[in-house]
């Protein structure tokens, strides 16, 4: 991969869901100031407005690209030639597919340093239940997602859940109303956490996955039990396999297995695709097929088992 010499901050979220407004705040600080120019690229006019003046005594200037078809690589390119900037800054349209821009030529040492979704926790749930492809192409490749306007009694663990199944890496930060940092919800799990096995019910699955995924110190040295299906990848060792469950990240043709290594002596008597009930100690170790750190089982039982009636996950 080429050394990235104009490092590019890709903001994304529908309209009205902050965008405009982080990067207001985050362009006047003095952590992010720079010594050459930063270009800021608007796609979307929300009803926030930038402080015009204070960004030109921050080095920066503005572009504005209001129709998709004109957010091409010729234009960037003439962005590049005409500013020469250090830094570039994108507000992207909420309504333009972000993978649309993954595939994107980019100007000659131009790459993407980091990109933040924002969204409204207050709209959250009806974009997802009416944009819901949009907006798993928009966090499917995210670092960090910020819903803003949080308030007590909105459903935070399941929303967070909902992300960490599209992008497991991601960042997920929740702000109250006042845009406060805060951890303004207690994440309670529906199994019992200090029982000598962890029993993990079948609707409980999804929830398990990502609480050990987000805090696997909680469970290590711990057992836990659980149903699932077993995959057998190339490469792993005939010791090993992946026990879990699919979860749909936006529609039936879009779905991902959920799973964690477990090593078993009994795993060469499994047959790729079978449904077990596994009983195992939970670990945390370096794996190639993490490309780093995560969760190992070490199974203590292995039983073949009748499959769920339900095979896919959710979240609630």
């Amino acid at each position: 991969m080429d050394e990235i010499r104009v490092p590019i901050y890709l903001i994304t979220g529908f309209l009205e869901s902050g965008k405009t407004t982080f990067l207001n705040f985050t362009l006047n600080q003095d952590y992010f100031e720079i010594e050459g120019k930063t270009l800021l690229i608007l796609c979307e006019e929300g009803e926030e407005e930038y402080d015009l003046e204070a960004l030109k005594q921050r080095n920066t200037v503005v572009e504005i690209i209001e129709k998709e078809e004109d957010f091409t690589t010729e234009r960037l390119t003439a962005m590049e030639i005409i500013h020469q900037p250090e830094r570039v800054v994108i507000e992207y349209n909420g309504m333009w597919l972000v993978s649309n821009f993954d595939k994107l030529e980019l100007p000659s040492g131009w790459g993407v340093e980091q990109q933040i979704t924002c969204v409204d926790a207050s709209t959250f749930q009806m974009y997802m239940a009416n944009m819901k492809s949009i907006f798993m192409d928009m966090v499917r490749n995210t670092d960090m997602v910020v819903f803003n306007r949080c308030k007590k009694g909105d459903p935070l663990p399941t929303y967070r859940r909902g992300i960490k199944v599209a992008n497991q890496r991601a960042e997920v930060i929740f702000e109250d109303e006042q845009g406060e940092l805060d951890d303004i919800f207690e994440d309670e799990m529906p199994f019992d956490i200090n029982a000598p096995v962890i029993d993990i019910l079948p609707e409980d699955y999804g929830i398990w996955f990502v609480d050990a995924m987000d805090h696997p110190e909680t469970y290590v040295g711990k057992t836990v039990r659980f149903k699932g299906r077993a995959l057998k990848p190339r490469g792993m060792g005939s010791k090993f396999f992946v026990p879990g469950r699919t979860a749909m990240t936006c529609c039936a043709d879009d779905t991902t297995f959920l799973g964690y290594v477990c090593k078993s002596a009994y795993t060469p008597k499994i047959a790729e695709g079978a449904w077990v009930e596994v009983t195992a100690k939970v670990a945390f170790e370096r794996r190639m097929e993490y490309q780093g750190e995560g969760i190992v089982l070490y199974a203590e039982n292995v039983q073949i088992c009748d499959p769920l009636e339900e095979e896919m996950v959710y979240f609630n």
